[in-house]
């Protein structure tokens, strides 16, 4: 097992850096530049443009702007600036005076302000929540389903299942804002504070609706599978309960390949929360990302897409440290 989370560690940074010089080269592709307008959507002259690529290097040769961003440049100081090697991310362009690893872990001022108030902490609570619920309402529908086989009950759950799996999830979050906010006045339409749990109910629902769709659905194909082995039958024929043949060996065995899908569902609603925290006004790092795809703040672009890949990757280590502790067989070879 140590040999198997060793050899996926290694593989982290060149996956790094090949992200890296994908996000980096589609950046430089794209047309226009980060001074085009300023803060007013003015005009910036060419001399200040001259001025602020200098500044920023962005008058240097694209290798050494890569290896400036990523390893680190000497500065005018004569000191030496290290780059995302050391955990930093670099300067935005358009939100003077801040560094992106502060717009992104800063927490503002005030009483009881935490991690989870930061912006990557408001995207990760947001992922957290609407992955707890795909898992404690997917997984025991899967279940059911697949232990009422061919019953209404299995139709229906099935039917909710292909909707959740077919519709967008931003389909799903403009009909739950027209019929409980519009319609119903059960929630605001404009959520003015996120303390507490309650502005994270319906999010975090409309959000893990297409993963919950998603897990009960692979749970209900793998229940099955697992039901129709022959160790299953071996054990109801030494006279087991059913509720030990399902619960003790069918379950366990199902949650299996279960995991699996759970790692990378995990990250994805993570790092896919972008259009629900526009819709929903949440104050998280997708926004931001969106306006710096917009205003050419190659920083922000950069950090917030090496964080997304680190995530994933701890995502997929994650999923190989559960496999191994449900699965012996692993953890032996």
């Amino acid at each position: 097992m140590t040999g198997l989370l060793f050899r996926r560690f290694i593989w982290f940074f060149p996956v790094i850096i090949v992200i890296s010089l994908i996000t980096f080269a589609l950046m430089k592709l794209a047309p226009g530049g980060p001074w085009d307008r300023d803060a007013e959507s003015k005009q910036v002259d060419p001399r200040t443009q001259k001025l602020l690529d200098q500044r920023f290097g962005l008058d240097r040769p694209l290798p050494e702007q890569y290896l400036r961003y990523m390893v680190g440049y000497i500065n005018a100081k004569g000191s030496f600036e290290c780059g995302v090697v050391c955990g930093n991310l670099g300067p935005s362009y358009r939100q003077r005076g801040k560094n992106v690893q502060d717009i992104f872990f800063g927490v503002p001022e005030g009483d009881g302000r935490n991690f989870f108030h930061s912006k990557f902490g408001y995207s990760l609570r947001l992922g957290l929540l609407s992955m707890s619920f795909a898992v404690f309402v997917g997984i025991p529908m899967g279940v059911i389903s697949a232990l009422r086989h061919n019953t209404s009950v299995d139709y229906l759950i099935t039917l909710v299942t292909n909707v959740g799996v077919a519709v967008p999830s931003f389909v799903v979050a403009f009909f739950a804002i027209i019929v409980l906010a519009v319609g119903l006045h059960l929630i605001p339409v404009v959520q003015k504070s996120w303390s507490g749990l309650t502005p994270w109910i319906v999010p975090a629902m409309v959000f893990g609706f297409g993963t919950l769709a998603q897990t009960a659905r692979f749970t209900r194909s793998a229940m099955l599978e697992v039901m129709s082995q022959e160790f299953i039958r071996a054990a109801r024929s030494k006279g087991l309960g059913e509720r030990v043949v399902i619960w003790k060996h069918t379950v366990r065995n199902m949650l299996i390949p279960v995991v699996t899908n759970l790692g990378p569902a995990l990250v994805g609603l993570i790092t896919g929360s972008i259009v629900i925290e526009n819709i929903f006004g949440i104050p998280g790092i997708g926004r931001d990302f969106v306006l710096s795809i917009g205003n050419r703040d190659y920083p922000l672009i950069m950090g917030t897409t090496l964080l997304y890949a680190v995530l994933i990757v701890l995502g997929n280590l994650s999923v190989d440290l559960l496999y191994g502790l449900i699965d012996p067989r692993v953890r032996s070879e």
